[in-house]
Parts: structure tokens; sequence; C-alpha cells
């Protein structure tokens, strides 16, 4: 019997094993799988298995070796990065798509979520004059962005970009807090990463309009086409959100796409206490969201929304394939005309953007969505930012702690202080390290003003105001016992 076979009706099963395996581990009462004594890469860097060992030694292997050896991220007291362990609603959706659609195209429930799932997201967060389409995450929903931009840029100079090239040089105006997919964005469409115009930001990391409006009239006496600004709707480095009603206005004055970067701080928006500062987003000629920062799904997923869909179409379509449109039913364009689900590809993706194969991303956001609505997606977001508001009031009042910024979302910039030190880089550099080895609140580091920073930023759907605190009085631990060390703290000649 094949081991294919040897797995039917035995999935529920083999699931359950890895689920208990998955609920010990978010427990969380695992060390660190670099922690000395652990012993697992013994047993998984072997050599190329000549003869399987079957699907019960698979998955005892994983639960035994590989689960509890798995990355902090999950972790609650884990806000380094703007990325976070998928919740239980996400990873039961994507498991199900994994096995019963393994591609998004073709007309079943998978496909139809697909594009409910962007409809909800586009309502959910005030973009309901926009379509979108899911991708891989930032990186690739920045592209498709830009790509949008460069095409509605060249049609109107009268050229096919997609088709004949890119006929003349362009100009991207992003702040110097942009992250920097933008210029990989410009790399890879062939406008050169040189095309980004870094225009200079205040002292709250917000992108200077006088600064765009001096390049932008740099550019068009050097014979260069303004083609794109792009503002922050959260920007990763200290969650700044750019003027976008001003930044939205000088794009109209000049006929120039405005696209909108809410990778991490679009769902901001919820909260109806800064809700204002999104004012200008409905200027936006494209907006990005990653599902997969804050509102808990997988790696894996971010979403692009355009006013036109087909500039997406035109910017990114293949070629036909013989193997594809010759294995769909001829002719039919209404769905209840097919009699099988594989008579159509369902909405073509595939000519939206730059996967062919793509797993269905939509099932993901719908259950996350299902599971706690609007509602339950609001209270998250609030929770956040209320602990990012707590830590910053923390750093007010303390005579150890030093708030580097206001913050605005739910990251916050702060460091330890203390008299007499005579390197307080050095100090909070070796508190974060310190921190990290710890293993329970790992925050990140940032240059703010040119000064280190602690950096915490706070989007785990399993984190909450305890989590703050117990970071707070980790970093006060940690820093007094520092500052005893000669090199960063001594008397001052």
């Amino acid at each position: 019997m094949s081991t294919g076979h040897a797995e039917t009706g035995r999935l529920q099963d083999l699931l359950s094993r890895v689920g208990a395996g998955l609920d010990e581990f978010l427990r969380f009462e695992h060390p660190d799988a670099l922690h000395p004594g652990r012993r697992w890469r013994e047993h998984l860097e072997i050599a190329l298995p000549r003869a399987g060992i079957g699907i019960d030694r698979v998955t005892e292997e994983l639960v035994r070796h590989v689960i509890p050896n798995g990355s902090s991220i999950p972790r609650p007291g884990f806000s380094s990065f703007i990325t976070t362990g998928a919740a239980t609603a996400a990873t039961l959706a994507s498991t199900a798509a994994s096995i019963a659609s393994p591609q998004r195209y073709g007309h079943t429930a998978f496909n139809l979520l697909e594009e409910l799932s962007l409809r909800w997201l586009a309502d959910m967060f005030g973009l309901n004059a926009m379509q979108g389409i899911y991708s891989s995450g930032g990186s690739v929903a920045n592209l498709l962005a830009l790509g949008a931009a460069r095409q509605s840029t060249f049609e109107r100079l009268g050229q096919d970009p997609a088709a004949e090239g890119v006929g003349r040089r362009v100009g991207v105006y992003a702040s110097t807090e942009t992250h920097h997919t933008i210029q990989r964005s410009a790399g890879v469409l062939g406008l050169g990463r040189q095309a980004v115009r870094p225009i200079d930001c205040d002292r709250d990391g917000r992108m200077r309009v006088d600064a765009l409006r001096q390049s932008i009239g740099d550019d068009l006496r050097a014979g260069i086409q303004p083609m794109a600004i792009v503002g922050n709707a959260g920007t990763t480095n200290r969650g700044a959100i750019d003027p976008l009603s001003a930044l939205g206005r000088v794009a109209r004055e000049h006929g120039i796409w405005f696209h909108v970067d809410g990778a991490y701080g679009l769902p901001g928006v919820l909260d109806e206490r800064v809700a204002p500062l999104y004012q200008g987003l409905e200027l936006a000629d494209s907006v990005i969201v990653d599902p997969h920062k804050w509102l808990g799904a997988a790696v894996g997923i971010g979403a692009t929304f355009v006013r036109d869909r087909e500039l997406l179409r035109r910017a990114f379509t293949q070629e036909p394939a013989p193997y594809l449109e010759g294995s769909m039913a001829p002719g039919a364009s209404d769905a209840s005309a097919f009699q099988h689900s594989m008579d159509n590809f369902g909405l073509p993706y595939y000519d939206l953007g730059v996967e062919l194969s793509a797993p269905c991303r939509g099932v993901v956001v719908w259950a996350l969505i299902r599971e706690i609505g609007v509602a339950g997606m609001r209270d998250r977001i609030r929770r956040h930012i209320d602990m990012a508001a707590h830590i910053a009031q923390l750093a007010r009042t303390h005579p150890n702690l030093e708030l580097m910024q206001e913050p605005t979302l739910s990251i916050c910039c702060f460091r330890y202080v203390a008299p007499g030190v005579n390197d307080l880089d050095l100090l909070n550099q070796r508190l974060h390290r310190r921190l990290v080895h710890e293993n329970r609140n790992m925050p990140s580091t940032t240059r703010l003003n040119g000064s280190l920073a602690l950096r915490p930023c706070f989007v785990g759907e399993r984190s909450g105001m305890d989590h703050a605190r117990a970071l707070v009085a980790d970093v006060l631990r940690i820093g007094a016992e520092l500052v005893t060390d000669t090199d960063i703290c001594s008397p001052r000649r």
C-alpha cells in the first residue's frame, strides 16, 4: 500500500497529534531552540533518507523535535518585528485550504471567499471604492501598487510600459521613513531604485510636504516625470502616519498617483481615537495592508487595493497558454452556465499580479473576520494601542526611563537612562540583548534622531497589558544591573 493510501482515513488522528503538540508549544514553557541542552539538531540533520519511515514516525518527529524548537515570534512577549504567530482561526483556515483547495482558482467556495474577504477588508477600512488582490505580503503588495502607478502614468503619455518597456525617467516620492520595499519595487519594475526620491521628515517621522513639493519641482525642471507619491499609514520604524490629506492634494494638483502603504498601520483606522489621522485615504489611488501583521493571519498574506483593477491586469497580464485557457469551457462567463467548478478559473487573479500558482489566502482573512467581527478587531487594535500608550506613560514618569517619541499606534520608542552613564546607546544595546536571551519580553531596537531606542511593537493576538508591564519591569531590572559595568557607567571627567 502506498504512503498516500496509508494516510486515507487517518488525517483526523494525525492532525490531533500535531494539534496537541502545538497546544503544548503555545504554553510557552519551553526554552529557546538554541538554549544549551537542546538536542534537536542531531535528530534532524541526517543524510538523505533512502527509505521512508512512514507518516506515524514523521508525525512523532514533528511533535518531539520540530515544533518545540520553533520560533520565538509567537510568544506573547515578542514585540520585535511587525509579525506574529497565526491566530487559531487562521491556522484552521489555511490548513483546510492546503488540502481542500491547493490553488485559488476554479468556481469553488474558496474562490468565492477570495473576493468576498477582499470586499470585507475594503469595507472595514473605508476603502469601499477599491478592489483588491492578495499576494505574499507587503513586498509584493507594494510592487503591484507601483506597477499600477507605472501603467497609469505611461498610458497617459501614450505608452504601454508592460508591453513596450519604460520609455523615460520617473520620480517616486517617499519619505526617509518609508519601508525599503519601495526601492526594491522600483528596481524590479525597471524604474531604477534611484527613481525613489527620499523626502525629509519632521522630528515625528512624518513626511514634510514642503520638501515633497521641492522635490517634485526639481524633477519637473529636470524633465523627469513624477509617477507616484508614497504616503505611510503607520511606518515600520515608529508607527508614524504621514499627512495623508496634504499628500493627496499635492498628488491631485500634479496628476500623480497617490499610494498609501498601510501594511502595518492601516488597521489603526478602526480605533476612533486615531482615525482622524487617516483622513486623506479617500484620495488614494492604491492602498496596501498585510493581514499577516495586525490582523493575526499566518505570514504570507498581503492585500493591494486599487480604484481600477483593470490597470493591474494591463500591468501584469501574462500571454495566453494553451494548456490553461484551452482547458476551460469556451465562451462561458456566467457562473450559472457552468456544470463543474473547473469549467472556469473564476476571477483571473493570475492576470492581476505576479503569481500564477497561489494559495487560497482569502479563506484565512474570512475566518479571522468571521470569528470576531469588526468589533473584535477594533478591540484588539485598541488594546495594542493602549499597551504602547501605557509604556509611554511609565517612561514619562520613571526617573530611569526616557520616552523617545509619543506613540501614534502600537509602537513605543523609549530607553533606559541613569545618572553618570557615558554611553546610553551601548547601555540600551546590551540591555536589549539581555532581554532577547531571557526569552520572555523581546522588543527590537531602532534609532530615532541619532539615538538608540528600545522599540516594542504590539500586534500579537495573544499579547495583553500584562506583557507591556512585564517588559518595562524587565527593562528596569536589567538596566539597574548593567549600570554597574565600568565601560558603561563611570565618573565623568
